[in-house]
Protein backbone atom coordinates (compact mmCIF):
# COMPACT_ATOMS: atom_id res chain seq x y z
CA UNK A 1 0.00 0.00 0.00
CA UNK A 2 1.38 3.51 -1.03
CA UNK A 3 2.16 5.66 1.92
CA UNK A 4 0.51 9.38 1.95
CA UNK A 5 3.41 11.01 1.08
CA UNK A 6 4.17 8.65 -2.23
CA UNK A 7 0.16 9.39 -3.19
CA UNK A 8 0.52 13.17 -2.38
CA UNK A 9 3.77 13.63 -4.98
CA UNK A 10 2.00 11.58 -7.63
CA UNK A 11 -1.16 13.73 -6.87
CA UNK A 12 1.00 17.25 -7.20
CA UNK A 13 2.85 15.38 -10.49
CA UNK A 14 -0.24 14.86 -12.32
CA UNK A 15 -1.55 17.96 -11.27
CA UNK A 16 0.83 19.90 -12.97
CA UNK A 17 1.26 17.93 -15.89
CA UNK A 18 -2.51 18.51 -16.14
CA UNK A 19 -2.25 22.11 -15.60
CA UNK A 20 0.11 22.14 -18.16
CA UNK A 21 -1.58 20.45 -21.37
CA UNK A 22 -4.93 22.41 -20.21
CA UNK A 23 -3.32 25.81 -20.10
CA UNK A 24 -2.01 24.91 -23.30
CA UNK A 25 -4.76 23.83 -24.96
CA UNK A 26 -6.61 27.06 -23.39
CA UNK A 27 -3.82 29.59 -24.96
CA UNK A 28 -3.99 27.84 -28.23
CA UNK A 29 -7.85 27.45 -28.04
CA UNK A 30 -7.91 31.67 -27.25
CA UNK A 31 -5.44 32.10 -30.22
CA UNK A 32 -7.51 30.57 -32.77
CA UNK A 33 -10.26 32.52 -31.49
CA UNK A 34 -9.20 35.99 -30.73
CA UNK A 35 -5.37 36.72 -31.04
CA UNK A 36 -5.49 34.69 -35.32
CA UNK A 37 -7.28 37.43 -36.52
CA UNK A 38 -5.68 40.63 -34.86
CA UNK A 39 -1.90 39.22 -35.60
CA UNK A 40 -3.16 38.92 -38.63
CA UNK A 41 -3.99 42.39 -39.24
CA UNK A 42 -1.39 43.55 -37.80
CA UNK A 43 1.33 41.91 -40.22
CA UNK A 44 -0.73 42.91 -43.08
CA UNK A 45 -0.31 46.57 -41.81
CA UNK A 46 3.46 45.76 -41.24
CA UNK A 47 3.58 44.96 -44.93
CA UNK A 48 1.50 47.64 -46.26
CA UNK A 49 3.80 50.15 -44.67
CA UNK A 50 7.11 48.16 -45.95
CA UNK A 51 5.72 48.77 -49.64
CA UNK A 52 4.78 52.34 -48.48
CA UNK A 53 8.20 52.88 -48.07
CA UNK A 54 8.95 51.26 -51.51
CA UNK A 55 6.35 53.59 -53.09
CA UNK A 56 7.98 56.50 -51.69
CA UNK A 57 11.72 55.96 -53.18
CA UNK A 58 11.89 56.02 -56.39
CA UNK A 59 15.61 54.97 -56.46
CA UNK A 60 15.11 52.28 -53.61
CA UNK A 61 17.29 49.63 -54.10
CA UNK A 62 14.90 46.81 -53.51
CA UNK A 63 16.99 43.91 -53.05
CA UNK A 64 19.21 45.81 -50.23
CA UNK A 65 15.76 46.87 -48.74
CA UNK A 66 14.56 43.72 -48.15
CA UNK A 67 17.29 41.80 -47.05
CA UNK A 68 17.42 44.44 -44.18
CA UNK A 69 14.01 43.75 -43.37
CA UNK A 70 14.70 40.09 -43.84
CA UNK A 71 17.55 40.18 -41.03
CA UNK A 72 15.83 42.13 -38.45
CA UNK A 73 13.05 39.66 -37.68
CA UNK A 74 10.83 38.75 -41.35
CA UNK A 75 10.61 36.00 -43.71
CA UNK A 76 9.71 37.44 -47.07
CA UNK A 77 8.96 35.61 -50.24
CA UNK A 78 8.66 37.72 -53.34
CA UNK A 79 7.26 37.24 -56.55
CA UNK A 80 7.29 39.21 -60.04
CA UNK A 81 4.65 39.22 -62.67
CA UNK A 82 6.78 37.01 -64.54
CA UNK A 83 6.84 34.08 -61.99
CA UNK A 84 10.58 34.66 -60.32
CA UNK A 85 10.75 34.62 -57.06
CA UNK A 86 13.35 34.95 -54.44
CA UNK A 87 13.42 34.61 -50.43
CA UNK A 88 14.60 37.06 -48.02
CA UNK A 89 15.45 36.38 -44.08
CA UNK A 90 14.54 33.19 -42.37
CA UNK A 91 13.28 29.75 -44.39
CA UNK A 92 10.28 28.29 -44.70
CA UNK A 93 9.71 24.86 -43.13
CA UNK A 94 7.05 24.05 -45.58
CA UNK A 95 6.55 25.67 -48.74
CA UNK A 96 2.88 24.70 -49.80
CA UNK A 97 1.84 28.54 -51.10
CA UNK A 98 -0.46 27.65 -54.32
CA UNK A 99 0.00 29.50 -57.43
CA UNK A 100 -3.50 30.42 -57.17
CA UNK A 101 -3.20 31.94 -54.31
CA UNK A 102 -0.07 34.17 -55.97
CA UNK A 103 -1.92 34.81 -58.48
CA UNK A 104 -4.46 36.35 -56.34
CA UNK A 105 -2.41 38.93 -54.89
CA UNK A 106 -0.83 39.72 -58.12
CA UNK A 107 -3.73 40.92 -59.44
CA UNK A 108 -4.10 43.07 -56.83
CA UNK A 109 -5.83 41.03 -53.66
CA UNK A 110 -4.52 40.81 -49.91
CA UNK A 111 -4.38 37.08 -49.01
CA UNK A 112 -5.04 36.41 -45.40
CA UNK A 113 -2.96 33.40 -44.63
CA UNK A 114 -2.25 33.88 -40.72
CA UNK A 115 -6.63 34.55 -40.63
CA UNK A 116 -7.36 31.63 -42.33
CA UNK A 117 -4.46 29.04 -41.38
CA UNK A 118 -6.54 25.72 -40.44
CA UNK A 119 -6.92 24.76 -36.61
CA UNK A 120 -4.48 22.31 -35.45
CA UNK A 121 -4.65 20.97 -31.57
CA UNK A 122 -0.77 20.76 -30.15
CA UNK A 123 0.41 23.55 -32.65
CA UNK A 124 -0.95 27.20 -32.82
CA UNK A 125 -0.68 28.87 -35.97
CA UNK A 126 1.87 31.29 -34.77
CA UNK A 127 4.44 28.72 -34.52
CA UNK A 128 3.46 27.13 -37.45
CA UNK A 129 6.20 27.67 -40.67
CA UNK A 130 4.38 27.43 -43.34
CA UNK A 131 4.32 29.45 -46.57
CA UNK A 132 0.93 29.07 -46.06
CA UNK A 133 0.79 30.61 -42.97
CA UNK A 134 1.29 34.54 -44.52
CA UNK A 135 -0.09 37.51 -45.32
CA UNK A 136 0.31 38.49 -48.64
CA UNK A 137 0.11 42.01 -49.74
CA UNK A 138 0.59 43.33 -54.40
CA UNK A 139 2.87 46.36 -54.88
CA UNK A 140 4.79 47.59 -57.88
CA UNK A 141 7.92 48.80 -58.38
CA UNK A 142 9.47 49.72 -61.71
CA UNK A 143 6.28 49.77 -63.76
CA UNK A 144 6.39 45.80 -62.52
CA UNK A 145 3.78 43.77 -60.57
CA UNK A 146 5.06 42.16 -57.28
CA UNK A 147 3.40 39.85 -54.56
CA UNK A 148 5.05 39.87 -51.39
CA UNK A 149 4.19 36.98 -48.44
CA UNK A 150 5.48 38.18 -44.98
CA UNK A 151 5.78 36.81 -41.24
CA UNK A 152 7.77 37.28 -38.28
CA UNK A 153 10.90 35.05 -38.11
CA UNK A 154 9.84 33.32 -34.84
CA UNK A 155 13.33 31.46 -34.21
CA UNK A 156 15.04 35.84 -34.47
CA UNK A 157 11.98 36.37 -32.09
CA UNK A 158 12.95 34.24 -29.87
CA UNK A 159 16.02 36.73 -28.22
CA UNK A 160 17.59 36.23 -24.65
CA UNK A 161 14.03 37.46 -23.08
CA UNK A 162 12.85 34.35 -24.47
CA UNK A 163 15.09 32.23 -23.14
CA UNK A 164 15.26 33.91 -19.88
CA UNK A 165 11.35 34.03 -19.55
CA UNK A 166 11.76 29.99 -20.49
CA UNK A 167 14.05 29.36 -17.82
CA UNK A 168 12.01 31.54 -15.23
CA UNK A 169 9.15 29.45 -15.82
CA UNK A 170 11.20 26.08 -16.01
CA UNK A 171 12.59 26.91 -12.57
CA UNK A 172 9.48 28.18 -10.96
CA UNK A 173 8.29 24.96 -11.83
CA UNK A 174 10.98 23.27 -10.01
CA UNK A 175 10.83 25.14 -7.02
CA UNK A 176 7.23 24.70 -6.87
CA UNK A 177 7.66 21.36 -6.74
CA UNK A 178 10.07 20.98 -4.72
CA UNK A 179 8.31 23.25 -2.14
CA UNK A 180 5.06 21.59 -2.38
CA UNK A 181 7.28 17.96 -1.43
CA UNK A 182 8.62 19.83 1.60
CA UNK A 183 4.96 21.00 2.86
CA UNK A 184 3.69 17.61 2.00
CA UNK A 185 6.07 16.62 4.54
CA UNK A 186 5.55 18.90 7.23
CA UNK A 187 1.80 18.07 6.36
CA UNK A 188 1.86 14.73 7.16
CA UNK A 189 4.49 14.16 9.86
CA UNK A 190 1.44 15.24 12.91
CA UNK A 191 -0.08 12.46 10.77
CA UNK A 192 2.63 9.98 11.26
CA UNK A 193 2.74 11.22 15.21
CA UNK A 194 -1.33 10.42 15.45
CA UNK A 195 -0.90 7.07 13.70
CA UNK A 196 1.83 6.25 16.51
CA UNK A 197 -0.39 7.65 19.35
CA UNK A 198 -3.09 5.17 18.31
CA UNK A 199 -1.12 2.33 18.52
CA UNK A 200 0.42 3.25 22.15
CA UNK A 201 -3.71 3.42 22.80
CA UNK A 202 -4.01 -0.13 21.35
CA UNK A 203 -1.72 -1.23 23.61
CA UNK A 204 -3.36 0.57 26.82
CA UNK A 205 -0.52 3.45 26.96
CA UNK A 206 -2.03 6.63 27.91
CA UNK A 207 0.47 8.56 29.35
CA UNK A 208 2.40 10.17 26.06
CA UNK A 209 -0.39 13.00 24.75
CA UNK A 210 0.57 14.71 21.14
CA UNK A 211 2.93 17.68 21.20
CA UNK A 212 1.35 19.31 18.30
CA UNK A 213 0.95 23.48 18.50
CA UNK A 214 -1.00 24.24 15.42
CA UNK A 215 -4.23 25.94 14.78
CA UNK A 216 -5.04 24.21 11.75
CA UNK A 217 -7.34 21.42 11.28
CA UNK A 218 -4.44 19.16 12.09
CA UNK A 219 -4.00 21.19 15.40
CA UNK A 220 -7.76 20.81 16.05
CA UNK A 221 -7.73 17.33 15.83
CA UNK A 222 -4.60 16.78 17.42
CA UNK A 223 -6.70 18.21 20.61
CA UNK A 224 -9.19 16.39 19.86
CA UNK A 225 -6.93 13.38 20.12
CA UNK A 226 -5.50 14.24 23.05
CA UNK A 227 -9.11 14.43 24.76
CA UNK A 228 -10.29 11.58 23.66
CA UNK A 229 -6.90 10.01 24.81
CA UNK A 230 -7.35 11.42 28.22
CA UNK A 231 -11.04 10.05 28.27
CA UNK A 232 -9.77 6.47 27.41
CA UNK A 233 -7.44 6.73 29.92
CA UNK A 234 -10.30 7.87 32.94
CA UNK A 235 -12.46 5.04 31.26
CA UNK A 236 -9.58 2.54 31.56
CA UNK A 237 -9.12 3.49 34.77
CA UNK A 238 -12.81 3.31 35.80
CA UNK A 239 -13.01 0.20 34.43
CA UNK A 240 -9.89 -1.54 36.27
CA UNK A 241 -11.78 0.19 39.48
CA UNK A 242 -14.89 -1.19 38.34
CA UNK A 243 -13.36 -4.91 37.81
CA UNK A 244 -11.50 -4.38 41.05
CA UNK A 245 -14.60 -3.58 42.82
CA UNK A 246 -16.84 -6.26 41.41
CA UNK A 247 -13.86 -8.65 41.90
CA UNK A 248 -14.29 -7.33 45.82
CA UNK A 249 -18.06 -7.81 45.95
CA UNK A 250 -18.55 -10.95 44.72
CA UNK A 251 -15.36 -12.73 46.63
CA UNK A 252 -16.36 -11.63 50.30
CA UNK A 253 -20.01 -13.02 49.51
CA UNK A 254 -18.67 -16.28 47.67
CA UNK A 255 -15.95 -17.16 50.76
CA UNK A 256 -18.70 -16.53 53.25
CA UNK A 257 -20.80 -19.31 51.46
CA UNK A 258 -18.47 -21.59 51.02
CA UNK A 259 -16.79 -21.18 54.84
CA UNK A 260 -20.09 -21.74 56.21
CA UNK A 261 -21.12 -24.33 53.63
CA UNK A 262 -18.23 -26.20 54.67
CA UNK A 263 -19.04 -25.70 58.14
CA UNK A 264 -22.88 -27.15 57.52
CA UNK A 265 -20.92 -30.51 56.83
CA UNK A 266 -19.56 -30.57 60.37
CA UNK A 267 -21.57 -33.80 62.28
CA UNK A 268 -20.68 -31.82 65.49
CA UNK A 269 -22.72 -28.64 65.14
CA UNK A 270 -26.26 -27.84 66.80
CA UNK A 271 -29.27 -27.51 64.77
CA UNK A 272 -29.25 -24.10 65.96
CA UNK A 273 -25.94 -23.18 64.60
CA UNK A 274 -26.82 -25.38 61.56
CA UNK A 275 -30.01 -22.87 60.84
CA UNK A 276 -28.01 -19.76 61.97
CA UNK A 277 -25.25 -21.04 59.25
CA UNK A 278 -27.87 -22.10 56.39
CA UNK A 279 -29.43 -18.12 57.19
CA UNK A 280 -26.21 -16.48 56.43
CA UNK A 281 -25.60 -18.26 53.32
CA UNK A 282 -29.02 -17.50 52.70
CA UNK A 283 -28.44 -13.71 53.02
CA UNK A 284 -25.12 -14.08 50.79
CA UNK A 285 -26.64 -15.53 47.57
CA UNK A 286 -29.79 -12.78 47.95
CA UNK A 287 -27.03 -9.84 47.95
CA UNK A 288 -24.80 -12.14 44.99
CA UNK A 289 -28.37 -11.98 43.29
CA UNK A 290 -28.98 -8.02 43.40
CA UNK A 291 -25.36 -7.02 42.71
CA UNK A 292 -26.10 -9.21 39.41
CA UNK A 293 -29.22 -7.38 38.73
CA UNK A 294 -28.12 -4.28 39.30
CA UNK A 295 -24.76 -4.87 37.66
CA UNK A 296 -27.09 -5.94 34.63
CA UNK A 297 -29.17 -2.66 34.67
CA UNK A 298 -26.08 -0.66 34.69
CA UNK A 299 -24.78 -1.92 31.69
CA UNK A 300 -28.20 -1.36 30.46
CA UNK A 301 -28.45 2.45 31.01
CA UNK A 302 -24.84 2.47 29.91
CA UNK A 303 -25.64 1.48 26.36
CA UNK A 304 -26.21 4.20 24.02
CA UNK A 305 -28.62 1.95 21.76
CA UNK A 306 -31.17 1.08 24.68
CA UNK A 307 -34.24 2.81 23.94
CA UNK A 308 -36.99 4.12 26.97
CA UNK A 309 -40.13 2.18 26.85
CA UNK A 310 -42.11 5.63 27.91
CA UNK A 311 -45.81 5.26 28.68
CA UNK A 312 -48.57 7.22 30.08
CA UNK A 313 -49.57 5.69 33.54
CA UNK A 314 -50.22 6.82 37.25
CA UNK A 315 -47.19 7.65 39.04
CA UNK A 316 -48.93 7.87 42.47
CA UNK A 317 -49.93 4.11 42.33
CA UNK A 318 -46.76 3.00 41.25
CA UNK A 319 -45.49 4.72 44.45
CA UNK A 320 -48.45 3.34 47.00
CA UNK A 321 -47.60 -0.14 45.35
CA UNK A 322 -43.91 0.53 45.44
CA UNK A 323 -44.79 1.30 49.55
CA UNK A 324 -47.10 -1.20 49.93
CA UNK A 325 -44.47 -3.72 48.78
CA UNK A 326 -41.98 -2.92 52.03
CA UNK A 327 -45.08 -2.53 54.75
CA UNK A 328 -43.82 -5.94 56.39
CA UNK A 329 -40.36 -4.33 56.64
CA UNK A 330 -41.72 -0.89 57.75
CA UNK A 331 -43.75 -2.75 60.54
CA UNK A 332 -40.92 -4.74 61.63
CA UNK A 333 -38.55 -1.58 62.22
CA UNK A 334 -41.16 0.12 64.21
CA UNK A 335 -40.70 3.09 61.03
CA UNK A 336 -44.04 5.23 60.12
CA UNK A 337 -44.38 6.56 57.28
CA UNK A 338 -47.24 9.16 55.94
CA UNK A 339 -47.47 10.18 52.23
CA UNK A 340 -49.08 12.77 50.54
CA UNK A 341 -49.61 11.90 47.13
CA UNK A 342 -51.24 14.05 44.41
CA UNK A 343 -53.07 12.02 41.40
CA UNK A 344 -51.04 12.34 38.54
CA UNK A 345 -49.95 10.94 34.87
CA UNK A 346 -46.30 10.44 33.75
CA UNK A 347 -44.79 9.23 30.70
CA UNK A 348 -41.90 7.25 31.51
CA UNK A 349 -40.37 4.20 31.89
CA UNK A 350 -42.19 2.16 34.12
CA UNK A 351 -39.81 -0.57 35.14
CA UNK A 352 -36.76 2.10 35.47
CA UNK A 353 -38.77 3.98 37.67
CA UNK A 354 -39.72 1.63 39.96
CA UNK A 355 -36.30 0.66 40.85
CA UNK A 356 -35.46 4.40 41.65
CA UNK A 357 -38.63 4.67 44.32
CA UNK A 358 -37.89 0.84 45.53
CA UNK A 359 -33.87 1.61 46.05
CA UNK A 360 -34.73 5.27 47.60
CA UNK A 361 -37.27 3.63 49.96
CA UNK A 362 -35.39 0.95 51.05
CA UNK A 363 -32.44 3.22 51.72
CA UNK A 364 -34.47 5.35 53.75
CA UNK A 365 -35.77 2.37 55.92
CA UNK A 366 -32.22 0.56 56.09
CA UNK A 367 -30.55 3.84 57.46
CA UNK A 368 -33.60 5.45 59.86
CA UNK A 369 -33.11 5.41 63.55
CA UNK A 370 -35.61 2.52 65.39
CA UNK A 371 -39.02 4.18 65.57
CA UNK A 372 -38.38 6.62 62.84
CA UNK A 373 -40.21 8.61 60.17
CA UNK A 374 -40.37 8.83 56.83
CA UNK A 375 -42.33 11.13 54.74
CA UNK A 376 -43.76 10.75 51.16
CA UNK A 377 -44.69 13.66 49.01
CA UNK A 378 -45.82 13.75 45.21
CA UNK A 379 -46.28 17.36 43.48
CA UNK A 380 -47.05 17.77 39.76
CA UNK A 381 -47.05 21.31 37.10
CA UNK A 382 -47.59 21.26 33.91
CA UNK A 383 -43.99 21.24 33.19
CA UNK A 384 -42.85 18.92 36.28
CA UNK A 385 -43.01 16.41 38.68
CA UNK A 386 -41.61 16.68 41.94
CA UNK A 387 -41.38 13.70 44.19
CA UNK A 388 -39.57 13.93 47.69
CA UNK A 389 -38.60 10.89 50.15
CA UNK A 390 -37.21 12.40 53.91
CA UNK A 391 -36.32 10.40 56.41
CA UNK A 392 -35.21 10.68 59.94
CA UNK A 393 -31.92 8.24 59.89
CA UNK A 394 -28.44 8.62 60.11
CA UNK A 395 -27.89 11.40 57.56
CA UNK A 396 -25.01 11.91 55.67
CA UNK A 397 -21.55 13.95 56.00
CA UNK A 398 -20.79 16.73 53.06
CA UNK A 399 -18.25 14.02 52.15
CA UNK A 400 -20.88 11.25 51.66
CA UNK A 401 -23.00 13.28 49.76
CA UNK A 402 -20.33 14.50 47.23
CA UNK A 403 -19.03 10.58 46.33
CA UNK A 404 -22.57 9.47 47.41
CA UNK A 405 -23.54 8.77 43.30
CA UNK A 406 -20.52 6.62 42.71
CA UNK A 407 -20.28 3.12 42.05
CA UNK A 408 -19.58 0.75 45.03
CA UNK A 409 -19.20 3.85 47.25
CA UNK A 410 -20.45 3.10 50.66
CA UNK A 411 -19.89 5.35 53.73
CA UNK A 412 -18.43 4.65 56.72
CA UNK A 413 -21.35 4.86 58.50
CA UNK A 414 -22.77 2.18 56.13
CA UNK A 415 -20.42 -0.45 56.35
CA UNK A 416 -22.22 -2.67 58.81
CA UNK A 417 -25.56 -2.48 56.50
CA UNK A 418 -26.11 -5.03 53.43
CA UNK A 419 -25.47 -3.28 50.60
CA UNK A 420 -23.97 -3.32 46.70
CA UNK A 421 -23.22 0.60 46.41
CA UNK A 422 -24.91 0.51 43.31
CA UNK A 423 -28.61 1.62 44.09
CA UNK A 424 -28.06 4.95 44.57
CA UNK A 425 -25.69 5.37 40.58
CA UNK A 426 -28.63 3.40 39.27
CA UNK A 427 -31.05 6.11 40.15
CA UNK A 428 -28.82 8.66 39.70
CA UNK A 429 -28.69 7.37 35.86
CA UNK A 430 -32.55 6.64 35.23
CA UNK A 431 -33.39 9.90 36.74
CA UNK A 432 -30.84 11.75 33.97
CA UNK A 433 -32.11 9.36 31.03
CA UNK A 434 -35.84 10.80 31.89
CA UNK A 435 -33.94 14.03 31.48
CA UNK A 436 -34.73 15.20 35.11
CA UNK A 437 -32.26 15.94 38.29
CA UNK A 438 -32.10 14.55 41.74
CA UNK A 439 -31.22 16.47 44.78
CA UNK A 440 -29.94 15.63 47.93
CA UNK A 441 -29.97 17.46 51.33
CA UNK A 442 -28.56 15.65 54.62
CA UNK A 443 -27.17 16.52 58.13
CA UNK A 444 -25.33 13.40 60.08
CA UNK A 445 -27.90 12.85 62.43
CA UNK A 446 -30.16 14.81 61.07
CA UNK A 447 -31.65 12.80 58.56
CA UNK A 448 -31.95 12.96 54.91
CA UNK A 449 -34.17 13.71 51.94
CA UNK A 450 -34.30 12.95 48.47
CA UNK A 451 -35.96 15.50 45.97
CA UNK A 452 -36.62 14.32 42.28
CA UNK A 453 -37.17 16.25 39.40
CA UNK A 454 -38.70 15.16 36.70
CA UNK A 455 -39.77 17.11 33.35
CA UNK A 456 -43.62 16.25 32.35
CA UNK A 457 -43.34 15.86 29.21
Amino acid sequence: MKSLYSKFLLATILIMIFSSIAGFLITNTYYHQVTKQKNDAKNVAIAQSIIKHINEVPDLNLDHYLKTIGDVGYQIYIVEDNKKHKFYGGNYRVKDLPDSTIQIVLDGEIYHGMRDFPRETFVTGFFANYMSNTVGVPFQYNHQHYAMFLRPDIKLLFNEVHTIMGGWTLSMGIISLVAMLFFAKLLIRPITELTAATKRIANERFDTPLKIGRQDEIGQLATSFNTMMGQLQENDLMRKEFISNVSHDFQSPLLNIQGYAGLLKSEYITDEQRQNYASIIQTETHRLSTLTKQLLLLTSLDQSTRRMERKAYSLDRQLKATIQKYRWWLEEEGINLSMTLEPTTFNGDVGLLENVWENLLTNAIKYNRPNGDIQVSLTSSDHEVTVRIQDTGIGMSDVTKKQLFDRFYRADESRTKDGTGLGLSIVEQVIHFHEGHIEVESELGEGTIFIIILPNL
